[in-house]
């Protein structure tokens, strides 16, 4: 299946489909130099089954985790080009979850202004929501995605099969973005999600209306000045959590605990029972001492509020202008 993205700066496709990454060779671009960057905790025969369709194939293994997502790697990825006599001809591939994928994004849209990139996500976190949109980014300082560019990838593949090598606690994570995306945009994917009786069995349908939602938003608003914001719900609380954890907590267990202030008593109660479901978190253990400074380099932080978005009924939005003060009392 193929999913065509045409936002204002650069349009490209997203292929869905079983064994799309042993077909890669026949999908993208290969015959060139190819920078794969994949991380520890990703199967290695993943990269391994990328790279024998490649003609000049340079891989490069990341230590796994939000810490790879810094500067100094960012440079280690721009050296590997540089060594290997990368030209604007040549692309960079991303192999692996979200962070391989922001920060392999980072690389190529900044190496020569920018070189090809292709996305093949292997999680779900990274398959329905990260790997779409164009956002790259690195952390700084200990902020979450704080420096970065907003660049369009040339294609992405999304392989399902490779997501029967997550673990529960990974794919119930990765979940979490689509109950993000369901609850503000798409009831009827909310009640999907909340009543199936076989993850597995749903789970292509739950990608593609996921990514289809992604996509929808993306092309009317590339750069996050209006309506993708509504893709923000639950990070601006979340970010917060996953910034203190320092690692420890997986980005969609903090979304999970971040969309639950932002919603309405009723549709709390359904959302608390869907996280439940799928051993998700939905108690926040922190103190408003500890996530304030967090909230504080939010940033969609301006002129002392952030925007955040709150849902009053299952499928539709509101954005609110709110200080880190109300987004903590909120969270009481």
């Amino acid at each position: 299946m193929l999913i065509p993205v045409n936002p204002e700066n650069g349009r490209y496709d997203i292929v869905l489909e079983q064994g799309a990454l042993k077909n890669a060779g026949q999908l993208l671009e290969l015959d060139r130099r190819v920078l794969i960057v994949t991380d520890e905790g990703t199967p290695r025969h993943y990269a391994d089954t990328l790279a024998a369709q490649c003609k000049e194939p340079i891989l490069v293994t990341i230590t796994g985790g939000e810490a790879s997502k810094s500067i100094a790697q960012f440079e280690q990825l721009l050296s590997a080009m540089l060594r290997a006599g990368f030209t604007r001809k040549d692309c960079v591939a991303a192999v692996g979850g979200g962070v391989v994928g922001d920060l392999s994004a980072f690389a190529a849209s900044c190496y020569m202004r920018g070189i090809d990139f292709y996305n093949i996500p292997t999680t779900l976190l990274s398959q329905v929501d990260s790997s779409v949109g164009g956002k790259t980014a690195v952390n700084l300082g200990g902020v979450k995605n704080i420096v970065g560019t907003f660049c369009q990838p040339s294609r992405v593949l999304i392989d399902p099969e490779t997501l029967q090598s997550l673990d529960p606690r990974q794919l119930h994570a990765g979940l979490a973005e689509a109950i993000k995306m369901a609850a503000t945009f798409d009831a009827e994917l909310f009640a999907l999600i909340e009543t199936s009786e076989s993850l597995h069995d749903d789970l292509p349908e739950i990608i593609r209306r996921s990514l289809c939602i992604k996509r929808d938003v993306v092309e009317q608003d590339p750069k996050e000045h209006g309506l993708r914001k509504v893709l923000n719900f639950g990070h601006t609380v979340g970010h917060a959590i996953e910034s203190y954890h320092k690692g420890a907590m997986l980005h969609g267990e903090c979304v999970s605990l971040g969309m639950l202030p932002m919603c309405s008593a009723p549709v709390r109660e359904r959302l608390k029972k869907v996280l439940e479901k799928y051993q998700l978190p939905t108690a926040v253990t922190q103190t408003r001492q500890q996530l304030l400074p967090y909230l504080l380099h939010d940033k969609k932080m301006g002129t002392g509020r952030i925007s955040v978005v709150f849902v009053e009924e299952i499928g539709t939005f509101t954005l609110r202008e709110l200080s880190p003060e109300e987004i903590l009392d909120l969270l009481e």
